[in-house]
Formats: structure tokens, C-alpha cells, sequence
């Protein structure tokens, strides 16, 4: 797809806002409609899909493909279908006893063209993904994927040309300058996946257009252990959570919180779960991803680098490939906060071990640092996991798992803090991209036509039963 320029960005909006205004909200019908056209071509270029993610890769798993993008997406959509219809119905609100001829309801009615920036480590479903929810919301919307995975977002332009006309959806690529004229257009609302920094960039853009956000951003998302737990059980989790994409999950697990008598059995329990999933090696592994560029593959190595000069045990678990930067996972023992890689997400197969001696230890460690993105705790101590989740605060969380709130449908998915602001998935992104219009019909009687000039002693009256 060519580059659009930033007046042709203008152009695209204000040919879209005239067609909202035009035809109005779309009906529940022509909402499905749509979810289903958008659903069938991405069933229908299923192999298509998978073979661009690779070329944007280099090395990238076509059956992981398909479980983390094209599975959550489809499902997605499914449960957007299914539940659009209730989300539609007008809701009715409460009216005070002397109101009680009026009625009162609230309908949640289309912001109008949303704006979605989407990055490049999952750059299908989270380009799609909040392209159905504002589709299913009643909006139009323009779509920015991400520049550094050409070929999918070039496949993400092919999907959208096939079945909507540009004056309800378009997809407009480019770099960074396309990306910052982008984020500065008054839209009706913008949806920013992507990294922090660049994130408070998008807000202070739309800052001054009083344009509304939802920022999905990422963190250090803490894995915390219960002493005495299953360290098997545990490891093949977090080995899991770790390694799908390579690390280059803005939900993966980003460091382990064990207890000082249990780190060796964490470490010993990890290595033979990353051993398991890759028994033929990293390199070789087909069904392993690869560190998506030369600049993320020096950065990973660069914070290795760092750990082992300050100290750390850096374990190995398998070897690399420069030329096609596959990055085998890395354990790293003995890590002191200071470290580089606990100073940054760290965004790759790379899991540093820190222990703790009581969970107000812990605690204490996670609230130090800005609030995660999700958060995981693996233990069967009901109270421990409950004071837990009381005293800190995070976007999502899973227990004695990771990764699965993500796909949950019903569940809202967002941060807080520099995690992010606002959610969506489900009901919530209907939310976040709808506007909630209180409406009051008023009846024939009500205490108010009693209040208005002459006023008398009744007048003294009324108003003395109001203000009880």
C-alpha cells in the first residue's frame, strides 16, 4: 500500500465524519453484518495471514500464528456478534419518587470516527481486534498498523479494501512522521497500542483536541510465587507466558518474585520446561519466533550483557542466530534492581529471578515500581493471594497461569498508570467507544412544575420536603 501524506490523513477523516453525520448510526443488523465480512475474509486468507507474519519475522511459527492472532480474533469477533445486540438496548435508569410520571433511560450512541494505532507484535489481532469492537460500537474508523511489519499490515489493507468502502473503514500506513500527524487529528476517540513512551506522546497529541483515549501500553508484569508451590507446575507456566511470541507479549511474565528457599527449584524446574517445549533446539525450532528486527535482537543482548558485568548468573538455555535473530531463552540468577533489565520491559525471552523473604516483601517490590500491566501470583494460600491482590495495583491478573485473562471475552483488558488508561475487549471496548446519552422524558406532573414563580408558601413547603 503506498504511504499516505498528512493532508490526505485530513481528507480521510473529514470524508468519513461527513458520512457519519450522513447516515447516522448503523443499525444492530448492518453491525453484524459487518463483523461477519470481516470475520469471513480473514477466514478466508487464513494461510495468507500467516505466511505475511513470517515474512515480517523472518522466523515466526505458523501454528503459533494462528493460536495467538487468528484464534482470539475470530473468537472475539464471534462474541461481539452474539452480544452487540444487548449492548444496544437502551437501559433504564432510576426516577425519584417526585418524578415518578417521567421516565429515564440511557443510550449508548457512536462516538463517530475512531482513530486505532497498532503496533507490531501481535499486528493482526491488534489491529482487527479494536477495528470490530469500534465497527460493532456503530463507528467508522482509520487504522494505522504498524510500519515495521510491512507485509501484514499491507494484508490488513487488502482485508479492509475487500469489504468496506473507505468512507467507514481505511487503512493508511507510513512511518513516523504519518504516525505523529496520525495521532495529532481530532478524532472522536483513539485507540494506542504500543509501548509507554510513545504512548505519552499520542496523549499529549489528542490532549489538544480534547480527543478522548484508551492506551494499551505494557510494564513489568511480576510473576509471584507462594513458598512451597509446585515448581513444575509453575514453570511450565510461566515458560509458556515467556516464550509465546518470543517474549514479545506486552502481557508476558517480565520477572519471577520466588521465595529465597525456592530459587534453585525454580531454576532447575524452568530450564526443563523451556528444554521441553524446543527438545530440537531454538535455531532449529520452525515453531519458535524470532526477535523481529536487528535493533530489538542487540537491545535483548545488550541487557544480558549488562546483568552478567554487575554480577548476575546468566543461564543459557540454548544457542542464537545473529543472522536470522533468534534469540534462545535466558534465565538470569542473583539480579539486583538496578540492573538494565529491570529497568525497562524487557520484551523478549529473557526472565530475571529475584527472591523474596515474606510476601510484604514482595508486595513492598511491586509497588515500588510503576503499576504492570497484568500480574500473575501461582500459590493455593487463598489469603496470601488475597492480600495480594488487595494491597497492589495492576491491569489484569491471572492466577496460577499467565497469559489467559487476555482471551477471556467478558473480561475488560487494560492498565493503569503508565500501563495505561481505559480498557477494552468485550462489553467494555462497546463502552469506551460509545457515548453514554442520558435521556429524561418528562411526565405531565412532577414536583418541578410546582417550583416556579409565584413563589408562596407552598412553594416553602415543597422545597423543605426536597431537601430532606
Amino acid at each position: 500500500m503506498p504511504d499516505v501524506t498528512p493532508a490526505d490523513l485530513h481528507h480521510i477523516l473529514d470524508r468519513q465524519r461527513a458520512a457519519f453525520l450522513h447516515a447516522g448510526p448503523p443499525g444492530l443488523k448492518q453491525r453484524r453484518a459487518d463483523l461477519r465480512l470481516l470475520k469471513a475474509e480473514i477466514l478466508k486468507r487464513r494461510i495468507d495471514i500467516v505466511r505475511a507474519l513470517k515474512t515480517d519475522f523472518g522466523q515466526r511459527s505458523e501454528r503459533e500464528s494462528a493460536i495467538v492472532e487468528l484464534i482470539p480474533l475470530v473468537q472475539s469477533i464471534n462474541y461481539m456478534i452474539a452480544h452487540v445486540g444487548c449492548w444496544m438496548k437502551p437501559e433504564r435508569r432510576h426516577v425519584s419518587a417526585y418524578f415518578q410520571c417521567g421516565r429515564a433511560w440511557v443510550v449508548r450512541q457512536p462516538v463517530g470516527v475512531v482513530g486505532i494505532i497498532a503496533p507490531w507484535n501481535y499486528p493482526l489481532s491488534l489491529a482487527l481486534v479494536p477495528l470490530a469492537t469500534a465497527i460493532a460500537a456503530g463507528n467508522r474508523a482509520m487504522l494505522k498498523p504498524s510500519e515495521f511489519t510491512p507485509a501484514t499490515s499491507a494484508m490488513i489493507g487488502e482485508i479492509v479494501q475487500a469489504i468496506f468502502p473507505p468512507e467507514q473503514v481505511s487503512v493508511v500506513t507510513g512511518g513516523g512522521e504519518v504516525g505523529a500527524a496520525f495521532s495529532a487529528l481530532p478524532f472522536d476517540h483513539i485507540l494506542f497500542t504500543g509501548s509507554t513512551a510513545v504512548g505519552k506522546k499520542v496523549a499529549e497529541a489528542a490532549a489538544r483536541n480534547l480527543t478522548p483515549v484508551t492506551l494499551e501500553l505494557g510494564g513489568k508484569s511480576p510473576v509471584v510465587i507462594e513458598p512451597g508451590f509446585s515448581m513444575r507446575r509453575v514453570a511450565d507456566r510461566v515458560a509458556f507466558g515467556k516464550l509465546t511470541n518470543a517474549g514479545q507479549t506486552c502481557i508476558a511474565p517480565d520477572y519471577v518474585l520466588v521465595h529465597e528457599n525456592d530459587r534453585e527449584a525454580f531454576a532447575t524446574a524452568y530450564q526443563a520446561a523451556v528444554k521441553k517445549l524446543h527438545p530440537g533446539g531454538y535455531v532449529a525450532s520452525s515453531d519458535y519466533t524470532a526477535i523481529l528486527n536487528q535493533h530489538h535482537y542487540e537491545r535483548l543482548n545488550g541487557l544480558i550483557r549488562d546483568a552478567e558485568e554487575h554480577g548476575a548468573q546468566v543461564i543459557r538455555m540454548g544457542s542464537d542466530s545473529a543472522a536470522s535473530h533468534v534469540l534462545a531463552p535466558v534465565l538470569i540468577l542473583n539480579v539486583k534492581p538496578e540492573m538494565a533489565v529491570m529497568q525497562e520491559e524487557i520484551f523478549g525471552p529473557v526472565l530475571p529471578v529475584l527472591t523474596y523473604g515474606n510476601l510484604d516483601e514482595a508486595i513492598a517490590f511491586i509497588n515500588a515500581r510503576p503499576r504492570p500491566l497484568a500480574l500473575y501470583y501461582f500459590g493455593d494460600n487463598r489469603a496470601d493471594r488475597d492480600r495480594l491482590l488487595k494491597r497492589t495495583v495492576s491491569g489484569n491478573v491471572t492466577i496460577n497461569g499467565t497469559l489467559m485473562h487476555y482471551v477471556q471475552d467478558d473480561l475488560p483488558f487494560g492498565g493503569v498508570g503508565d500501563s495505561g488508561i481505559g480498557a477494552y475487549h468485550g462489553k467494555e471496548g462497546f463502552m469506551a467507544l460509545t457515548h453514554a446519552r442520558g435521556v429524561y422524558r418528562q411526565g405531565r406532573f412532577n414536583a418541578a412544575t410546582l417550583l416556579k414563580p409565584p413563589f408562596g408558601k407552598f412553594t416553602d413547603t415543597i422545597t423543605n420536603l426536597l431537601l430532606r
